[in-house]
This record gives structure tokens, C-alpha cells and sequence, in this order.
């Protein structure tokens, strides 16, 4: 057993739009969080704890659910933030012949490590990953994670076509590597495997259906894509599937469309696609610094919403800039401002704790500050320099105090990070 000491914050529902004062916002201002040695919650008091347990004390800091980042990709590090293009060139540019080099099982291994370290040094204590189309980055993926305790949702990249050799697969090899994998590691740990489309241009319809096949033959796996990200992307799904409704109706076609389904981006849907995503009950991983970075476009949250879907936030590196899911949340204000809506912080902070936890339908485990969840957990400080040390402390009530924060906050407020309790990350000393 252990004790820490903070400003808790988490969420008991899902927050309405635009509401500041929700009470779907649980503040547990200077209380103690006791986790027990297996790495789950065991209780939230504000008392102190019986004598003898050993006790972090973080008064003045809050204390957050780890972030959950359901869209990254970990070889991209090495192109994060690359220069000057769209979509479609900075995939053949930039982000192509780096994902190559993962063929190498060692290359792989140090990159999964790596990319998992900054994670956790970002405060994200879970993730849907996308490896590269080679299954020794798939296996590092998974041992490295296993090797932090940390919940992480990957798998194989399928892409049969329209990518450089070192990167294409073939069906019958694909289905081989899958399989061998889920066996292996679906529900080993907490790792779990996602059936992982890289974009439907980059597979044959004859990959699709046995991408689809695989969804069907185990309903606990996760399907992962890409989706109506760019709108020269849409003309060529258009030309490559003309016999589908739309781009999405290409996933729905192959049986890839169900309530596991991870659809990053989705700017440029329709009506229509948006009701089949809520019919299912799907997600769709809003990515706004990588469509500002990109400029791929703005994301209807509230339509999406509206129509039943899910909707999370995720830092998409390398379309992304950074890791750090409080500056994706800061664009993600920034992007609804620009479609005339304003997102609250409540609102922001849900769909990367708990709100993430409920599309993954993994709200037991982790996204709240709960007994009986795993105690995947940051502590934050309030402020990191002359600019929010003078502006938080003003702030009237606590959603002006935590949105301000957020707005100003990066991984340098980050003082520690655990990962079922068990310490993964600490700020070095100044």
C-alpha cells in the first residue's frame, strides 16, 4: 500500500457542452489516494492514512487520471514536425522511408522504447499505437509495453499497395503475421491488438475483407484506421473503391465498422457516414494539431456527438507536433473557436481520461480516479513559470483556473507519472 497527497480531478459522466459548471466534474481538492500493491485504487479519503504506509505528498499539485492517447503512431518520432507539406506528399516525403527502417528488430526495439518512455514523460499512460507494417514492430511494441505495465491497444499495419516495397505486405503473409499476433498478445498483460488498416488507399479490397474477417472472427479485437482526413485523400478513395457510398462506407463494406472501431481525423464526412458511426456506437480520434499542422481541415465534434459517436482526442505524431496531450487539447479549442463552438475544459479533459476509457470500453481499468481502477495517474503542477504563476492564481472559479491551465501548461508542469502505481516517470531536479 501506498499514499499520495493532491488536488484530485476526474469525471463521473460525460460533461455537457458548454457547461462550466458541470457536475459531471468530481474536485477532491488536498486529499489522499491509497494504492493498494497489486496497482489498483483502493480508496479516496480526506483524511490521512493509518500510520505506517509509506506517503508522497504533493499538496498544490493536481492529480489527473493518466491521459489516454487513442491515435499515435510510435516510428514517427523521427519525422515529427518535417516541413512544408499535405497529407498525401508528406506520407511519401518524410513519413514512408523512416517507418522503413523498423524492419530491423533492434531499430524497432529502441524506437518502442523510446516512443513509450515519452509518453509517459508526457503524461499518457495509455495509448492506441500504430507500429509499421513489419510484425517484429509490432512485437516491440508489445514488449515494451509489457515492460512498463502500460495499457496499450496496436498491431501489424496492413498495406498491400501504394507504398514503397520495404513497406507493402501481402494478404496471405498479413493474415499469418495477425493471427500469430493476436495469439500471442491480445489480452496478454494489458496489451490488446487492433485490427490496423493504415488508410484504405494503401490496401486491396482483397486485404480489406480478410482485415474484416479477422474483426469478425474475434468481436474483443480493436479495428484501427484512418479516415476523410484530406480532401485530395477523399478524391482518391473515390477513384480507387468507386463502387462505395463513401470513404467511410469502404471500412463499413469490409465489416471493419463496429463499436471497436478507432477512426482517426474524420473531418470530412457527411450526414449519412456520421449516422452509421453512431448506429454502431464507433469512435472518432480528433486529431487537431495535426489537421492545423497539416491543414487538412476542421472537426465537427458536436455533429459527430449528435449522431452517436464517440469522439477522443489524439496527438497523432508525427501528423502531430508533439506529444504533449494538453497542448492537443489547447488546439482542440483553438479548432472548435474556428467552427464557432467553444470547448470547455471539462469537455476536453473527459474525452482524454474518461471519455477515452468509455469508447475503449476499458472504464474499469483506467480514465478516473476510482477504487478499483488501475492507478495509472500524473501529478501537475498548477504552474511552471512567471506567466501562469501570476495568471491561475487569479482565476475565479475552478473552470477559469483549469482552463487557463491548460492553455498554458505543457510537459515541463509534469512533476511524476505512475503506471499501476508503480512510478514510470519523475521530473528531474532543477
Amino acid at each position: 500500500m501506498k499514499a499520495l497527497r493532491g488536488d484530485l480531478l476526474d469525471f463521473t459522466a460525460a460533461p455537457a457542452w458548454g457547461d462550466t459548471a458541470s457536475a459531471a466534474v468530481r474536485w477532491r481538492p488536498d486529499h489522499w489516494l491509497l494504492v493498494g500493491d497489486e496497482g489498483r485504487i483502493a480508496a479516496v479519503q480526506p483524511e490521512e492514512p493509518p500510520p505506517g504506509i509509506p506517503r508522497e505528498d504533493h499538496r498544490g499539485r493536481l492529480l489527473l487520471p493518466g491521459f489516454i492517447d487513442t491515435h499515435v503512431h510510435s516510428p514517427q518520432l523521427d519525422v515529427v514536425a518535417s516541413y512544408g507539406t499535405e497529407l498525401l506528399d508528406w506520407l511519401q516525403r518524410y513519413t514512408f522511408p523512416s517507418e522503413t527502417a523498423w524492419a530491423d528488430p533492434a531499430v524497432a526495439q529502441t524506437g518502442s522504447e523510446r516512443f513509450l518512455d515519452a509518453l509517459l514523460a508526457h503524461g499518457t499512460t495509455a495509448a492506441a499505437v500504430f507500429p509499421t507494417v513489419h510484425k517484429v514492430s509490432a512485437e516491440a511494441l508489445f514488449q515494451a509495453a509489457s515492460a512498463r505495465g502500460m495499457r496499450v491497444i496496436g498491431g501489424k499495419v496492413l498495406m498491400d499497395r501504394h507504398a514503397p516495397p520495404g513497406l507493402t505486405d501481402d494478404v496471405p503473409g498479413a493474415r499469418r503475421d495477425c493471427e500469430d499476433l493476436i495469439h500471442r498478445w491480445h489480452g496478454r498483460g494489458r496489451n490488446a491488438y487492433a485490427v490496423t488498416v493504415r488508410f484504405a488507399p494503401t490496401s486491396t479490397p482483397s486485404q480489406l475483407a480478410m482485415a474484416g474477417e479477422l474483426a469478425r472472427a474475434d468481436p474483443t479485437l480493436y479495428m484501427q484506421t484512418h479516415v476523410a482526413e484530406n480532401r485530395d485523400e477523399l478524391r482518391w478513395v473515390a477513384e480507387l473503391f468507386p463502387q462505395a457510398r463513401s470513404y467511410l462506407a469502404v471500412y463499413a463494406d469490409a465489416g471493419l465498422l463496429h463499436r471497436r472501431s478507432l477512426l482517426a481525423h474524420g473531418i470530412w464526412l457527411d450526414d449519412a457516414d456520421r449516422t452509421a458511426l453512431g448506429a454502431v456506437g464507433a469512435t472518432l480520434v480528433h486529431c487537431p494539431d495535426s489537421n492545423l499542422f497539416l491543414g487538412s481541415g476542421l472537426f465537427g465534434w458536436r455533429a459527430a456527438e449528435a449522431a452517436g459517436a464517440h469522439v477522443t482526442l489524439a496527438s497523432d505524431v508525427g501528423g502531430g507536433t508533439r506529444l504533449c496531450l494538453l497542448r492537443t487539447l489547447a488546439d482542440a479549442y483553438r479548432v472548435q473557436a474556428l467552427a464557432g463552438e467553444r470547448l470547455t475544459a471539462w469537455c476536453a479533459l473527459h474525452a482524454v481520461t474518461r471519455g477515452a476509457a468509455v469508447a475503449l470500453q476499458l472504464e474499469q481499468e483506467i480514465g478516473a480516479l476510482e477504487p478499483g481502477c488501475v492507478a495509472d495517474l500524473c501529478a501537475w503542477d498548477w504552474s511552471a513559470g512567471l506567466v501562469d504563476a501570476h495568471r491561475v492564481p487569479l482565476a475565479r472559479d475552478l473552470h477559469e483556473k483549469v482552463f487557463a491551465w491548460l492553455q498554458l501548461a505543457d510537459e515541463r508542469h509534469l512533476a511524476a507519472t505512475w503506471v499501476a502505481g508503480v512510478p514510470r516517470y519523475r521530473r528531474s531536479p532543477s
